[in-house]
């Protein structure tokens, strides 16, 4: 969380997120550094846009969420709650962004070189995948100021061990990157100077999965557990509807053919 001073006209009318498109990859940079990319009403603002921009461009294929500066995101402004009434808290503008990138067709990667606290865990916790350099810490810092870490606990708490969400939703406790990997909150925590190689590694691989089935996919690990002869019987309709598909049939050609499937570019 955030508590930074004020900035002037000139600062407020800058952009704080931005979208670049290469190859293939969307790449979202969280760009507010005089505030430690705090969730403020603009950031939160243009971060929904990019997001569905991104989306909806039929030439990307993966988002990363990155940033500028030394932390990833501090989770709420303060400075914009302060006085305000339960409906004008800007938080209730955060499930917007959690749910865009929890239902996000295409996969989503957290690229992590610095901090991440409260709100900004959650986004990380919203993203298929998370990478982090080792001098990344994070913390659920919300009790320490009075109050609870309610929204985020949609995305992070599928992610966590139960034994590890208490500790930490209770404490307080600033954990390091390693940490984070092993409760699950993370993927990969890596030496700084290789977190652009490992975000390319995962990047590079999302790529090769058919667009059509990367969404399905995503969709059905979304999905809530049923009885499990349910589950096979709709898994297994799933599955077949799959393998006759379009992309289906043209995945077993080119691996009958020994060539690269038609989304993959050579």
């Amino acid at each position: 969380m955030s508590d930074a001073p004020g900035t002037d006209a000139a600062e407020d009318a800058a952009e704080l997120v931005h979208l670049d498109v290469a190859d293939g990859v969307a790449t979202i940079t969280l760009d507010s550094p005089h505030n430690r990319n705090a969730l403020s009403a603009q950031l939160r603002r243009e971060l929904i846009a990019h997001l569905d921009a991104a989306i909806a461009d039929d030439a990307v294929r993966v988002l990363v969420l990155t940033h500028s500066g030394t932390v990833f995101c501090a989770g709420m402004d303060l400075k914009e709650s302060r006085g305000a009434g339960a409906e004008q808290q800007g938080v209730t503008e955060v499930p917007r962004i959690l749910t865009t990138l929890w239902d996000s067709p295409k996969p989503v990667v957290a690229r992590l070189a610095g901090p991440a606290r409260a709100g900004g865990v959650g986004i990380v916790a919203a993203c298929d995948v998370a990478v982090a350099a080792e001098r990344a810490t994070f913390a659920f810092s919300e009790v320490r100021i009075g109050v609870v870490p309610a929204v985020i606990s949609v995305t992070v708490l599928p992610r966590l061990s139960a034994r590890a969400a208490h500790e930490l939703f209770l404490t307080g406790e600033t954990f390091d990157a390693r940490r984070a990997a092993g409760i699950g909150l993370i993927n990969s925590a890596v030496p700084d100077d290789d977190l652009d190689a490992e975000v390319g590694r995962y990047t590079g691989m999302l790529r090769l999965g058919a667009p059509g089935a990367l969404a399905g996919a995503k969709a059905m690990l979304r999905r809530e557990r049923p009885a499990m002869a349910e589950d096979f019987a709709a898994m297994n309709a799933l599955s077949a509807s799959y393998f006759a598909s379009e992309e289906g049939q043209e995945g077993i050609r080119a691996f009958g053919e020994k060539r690269s499937p038609s989304w993959v570019e050579d």
